[in-house]
């Protein structure tokens, strides 16, 4: 099985540089442009998808049914986006719409220490949600929705799994991953270095960029024999499960991670930005430069 982690497309709250957590911000026409370009390089390259999932925000959902679009148009497929509120991005609290900038002049505390001493008395007052609650809420996904996927996963289909979502929830979901997967089993792909001098901690991969990707190979090793519905009745005591906030995860030992890609954007080659209207917000009225690009050719 192929996974990638995918961010979002561009959106209105990127270039005004707000932070916009649980805020819905929507794509700009580039935003838009480069979740295309990614559906149709993800397709191209002979990949099928499985499932798509995304968080229920906009920006990720969007850019997640470009994915499923292009897959159906060219698999004759009904991939559906699998929307899930717990897939979001972490949640600002009082700094949601807030620009990044925001600090006093006179003040070496950053903007978002100094809103929080002057507003965290009033009533409204919401801090910016923990580490602890974004892992928490990864564990529930990986529990839930991925990790089943590969235990059971038939190893004569090879299929792909698209997760698509916002750049610091994508950096908490590959840490709380990458715990469930013994050290020895991730290596990286012959020729990809990341980090000063090619060195860097698995754990800190690097951000994602607008509809970047970490592209993952996922073999199982598991016999043939032991099949998913065995799997499924380990003791939650045994070796196979840890514990968390969650309740028993089952532990991944029988798969093998090869990292193909780290903040992949070679969909993005040679795509600018239109002067003007760029960074407008998207239109879902407006055609697409592919669909009029067909037209031209039917006439």
């Amino acid at each position: 099985m192929k996974l990638f982690l995918i961010r979002h497309g561009e959106t209105v709250d990127n270039v005004a540089q707000l932070y916009a957590g649980v805020k819905d911000s929507a794509l700009t026409n580039h935003g838009n442009l480069q979740a295309e370009r990614l559906g149709k390089f993800l397709t191209k390259n002979a990949l099928h998808f499985s499932h798509v999932f995304s968080s229920d925000l906009q920006r990720a959902h969007k850019t997640a049914s470009a994915i499923c679009s292009w897959a159906n148009a060219v698999n004759g497929g009904r991939l559906k986006v699998t929307a899930l509120k717990v897939l979001r991005e972490q949640d600002f609290g009082f700094y949601e719409g807030k620009p990044f900038y925001a600090r006093p002049r006179d003040s070496n505390r950053s903007g978002k220490d100094s809103h929080r001493s002057q507003h965290q008395d009033d009533p409204d007052f919401k801090d910016v949600e923990s580490k602890e609650s974004m892992d928490a809420r990864m564990n529930i996904f990986l529990r839930e929705h991925l990790v089943p996927l590969l235990r059971n996963e038939k190893r004569e289909k090879k299929e792909a799994v698209a997760i698509v979502s916002h750049g610091i929830i994508l950096s908490h979901l590959w840490r709380c991953f990458l715990k469930l997967l013994p050290k020895t089993s991730v290596t990286l792909s012959p020729g990809l270095y990341v980090g000063t001098g090619g060195v860097r901690p698995l754990e800190n991969l690097g951000g994602w960029s607008n509809t970047a990707y970490l592209e993952l190979d996922m073999q199982n090793n598991r016999p043939e024999s032991n099949t998913a519905a065995q799997a499924s009745r380990s003791s939650p005591r045994s070796s196979e499960t840890r514990s968390n906030d969650t309740g028993s995860m089952p532990m991944l030992h029988e798969h093998q991670v090869i990292i193909r890609t780290v903040n992949g954007k070679e969909h993005l080659q040679g795509l600018k930005r239109t002067r003007g209207v760029g960074s407008s917000k998207y239109d879902e009225s407006q055609k697409s430069i592919d669909s009029f690009f067909k037209k031209q050719k039917v006439g």
